[in-house]
């Protein structure tokens, strides 16, 4: 399981967290509408790794999932883009 981010996604990560060169972002599922398992979603929030299932690092950024979230990236990759059209993060999991 990978997670991959294009640049231009990872710069509105850190223009909207106003993050620093130090700052996690975490990938997690939550309850929702729209995701990759019906009932959840994706969620998105600055945090501190505790137990990482697997990161990627990008322009001095890192972006985790927990280990205990890894049922929800069970056998795909999770690709994160940026739509210009609507300005904001595309997921997309292969």
């Amino acid at each position: 399981m990978n997670i991959t981010l294009t640049p231009s996604a990872a710069n509105w990560y850190r223009e909207d967290f106003d993050a620093t060169e130090t700052t996690a972002i975490r990938f997690f599922p939550r309850y929702g509408f729209g995701g990759r398992i019906p009932g959840f979603s994706l969620g998105v929030k600055q945090a501190t790794p505790v137990d990482v299932f697997t990161s990627t690092e990008v322009d001095g950024m890192l972006f985790f999932i927990e280990e205990s979230d890894a049922w929800y990236f069970e056998g795909v990759e999770l690709h994160v883009s940026f739509d210009e059209h609507v300005q904001a993060p595309q997921f997309n999991y292969y």
